[in-house]
């Protein structure tokens, strides 16, 4: 691993240990020829994986993009951002574990609503109005009572 600070190649590794994901090693390193101390994340890299779109146009699959629609979604909500990280987590690990190389859009729209719906009721409103682009109120109530039924459910149990 290069020195950030002299480029010298030789660096030690002092201490290595799980990142917060579980899915990440962080290593603090030495470097032999300057002394700096420095810290490098080493992670799987995973195949690339494309989402086919509702039109049939491709793009390369970001979590970052799942990131920010629910953030959006979740504006002045009781709703964290570490809450949402979790969540993004488990979407992406459920969207790999379905598929090596391609994934319907629909399919992560799917495992979005459904983590929002238990994660919160108003967020996953604000999700689904937009994804699923209502076209009059009366979609919307429909989905109002799904969530009313699901909430009573829930409740009884």
């Amino acid at each position: 691993m290069r020195c950030p600070k002299c480029n010298s190649l030789k660096s030690s590794v002092v201490d290595s240990r799980q990142a917060e994901d579980g899915n990440t090693i962080r290593r603090r390193r030495e470097c032999e020829q300057c002394g700096h101390r420095f810290t490098t994340y080493e992670r799987v890299e995973e195949k690339t994986l494309v989402v086919v779109k509702k039109d049939g146009t491709r793009e390369q699959f970001s979590r970052e993009k799942i990131f920010n629609g629910i953030i959006r979604s979740a504006q002045k909500r009781p709703v964290t951002s570490a809450e949402i990280e979790e969540v993004v987590n488990r979407i992406e690990q459920q969207v790999r574990a379905q598929s090596d190389s391609e994934i319907e859009s629909d399919v992560i729209g799917n495992l979005v609503m459904e983590e929002l719906a238990e994660l919160d009721e108003i967020t996953y409103v604000r999700f689904a109005s937009v994804y699923r682009s209502f076209k009059d109120v009366g979609e919307l109530e429909n989905l109002l009572k799904q969530i009313t039924k699901g909430s009573r459910h829930r409740r009884q149990d």
